[in-house]
């Protein structure tokens, strides 16, 4: 999906490539519709506007379950899935709308340096 830059979430992408060059994949997504608002993969086998989808699911389960739970005062700053050679990070908006999705290889991009660029976009998209 090509992007604007004169969205925020054109910008936030923009900002993240920036950051972490070296990154597969990153979308921003709307909780509600499960739609990609702005997108970009550096590996053709990821499609992140697919992933978008799905991993709407992993956060609207995940407040359900919150919900059930009756946790009281929490919300979800971020998640975080490993897999062999990767690692997927879903770092939610303050108001818990939109997240940022993105996938990094996991021996070429540092876990914490990761979180932190998430961590300082993520209001951006609001």
């Amino acid at each position: 999906m090509a992007y604007s830059k004169n969205s925020p979430a054109g910008q936030a992408i923009d900002a993240i490539i920036t950051d972490l060059p070296s990154l597969m994949a990153v979308a921003v997504v709307d909780v509600q519709s499960g739609m990609a608002l702005a997108s970009h993969s550096n590996t053709p086998s990821i499609n992140p506007e697919t992933a978008a989808a799905y991993n709407t699911e992993v956060v609207k389960q995940k407040q359900k379950a919150m919900a059930a739970l009756k946790l009281q005062g929490e919300t979800i700053e971020d998640i975080l899935i490993t897999l062999t050679n990767q690692l997927h990070l879903l770092k939610l908006n303050p108001g818990g709308t939109k997240f940022i999705y993105l996938v990094v290889n996991s021996r070429d991009t540092n876990l914490a340096i990761a979180r932190e660029v998430l961590r300082s976009h993520a209001a951006s998209i609001n």
